[in-house]
């Protein structure tokens, strides 16, 4: 089964020098503009995913396309989190059928 990407609202979560969960959560906020009182943990980011009013500007309509990219060395460094992150964008993207969550396996340059 393939889907079509095109249309959708691109965002770039680099998490190029990531080293923590905190670190993790700080580059989702930026990325995605969430708003202050988002909690920084993982019901949070999860619950940030699948609610639209929260999304960019214009992805409600077009979909949202999060292409994570620089992930690698964070993995590597705390697996247990980002196997915990996977969890979170997998069921996010399960329960929201507008939202694509893709790992960029390219380097990072």
């Amino acid at each position: 089964m393939s889907e079509d990407l095109a249309g959708r609202y691109l965002v770039t979560l680099d998490l190029d020098g990531v080293v923590d969960k905190a670190g993790l959560m700080d580059r989702v906020a930026r990325a995605l503009a969430l708003p202050d009182w988002f909690g920084r943990n993982w019901d949070a980011l999860a619950d940030s995913l699948t609610d639209h009013t929260v999304w960019p500007e214009g992805a409600v309509e077009q979909g949202l396309l999060v292409v994570v990219r620089g992930w690698q060395p964070y993995a590597k460094a705390r697996p247990e989190e980002w196997r915990t992150a996977q969890e979170v964008f997998t069921e996010a993207g399960d329960r929201t059928p507008s939202l694509v969550v893709a790992l960029a396996l390219g380097g990072t340059s």
